[in-house]
């Protein structure tokens, strides 16, 4: 149905910049992605919403990143990505990518990806 693919994840000192991306292969007949997210869990924490973007190109951001963090789509929305700046050690955790999507018949899916590690060195 949809497959989601991450990376950009890694290593980075306090202060620095990462990029992840999300790659979107849809396999069946989806007829829309209505909503895409990134969450994240951090190390003691609860899974958190970042960022996220829906069908109208609206985006959100949790009031944590905001002015750090920005979520965009590629134009055929096959990716999308996570621009992080001015890392803070407490940005540490493991980020996943969250589809909705909706397919024939009604069918609604919610998908995620495997998840991709961001560790910020102080």
């Amino acid at each position: 149905q949809v497959q989601l693919v991450e990376s950009g994840g890694g290593l980075v000192q306090a202060g620095g910049s990462l990029k992840l991306s999300c790659l979107v292969s849809t396999h069946g007949n989806i007829l829309s992605i209505d909503y895409m997210g990134w969450y994240r869990q951090s190390p003691g924490e609860q899974r958190e919403l970042v960022a996220s973007i829906n069908g109208r190109k609206e985006t959100f951001t949790a009031d944590s990143v905001k002015g750090r963090f920005t979520i965009s789509q590629d134009s055929p929305k096959n990716s999308i990505y996570l621009q992080m700046n001015n890392l803070k050690p407490e940005d540490t955790g493991v980020y996943y990518c969250n589809a909705q999507s909706r397919g024939l018949r009604g069918a609604r899916y919610d998908t995620w990806g495997q998840g991709t590690q961001v560790t910020v060195a102080s």
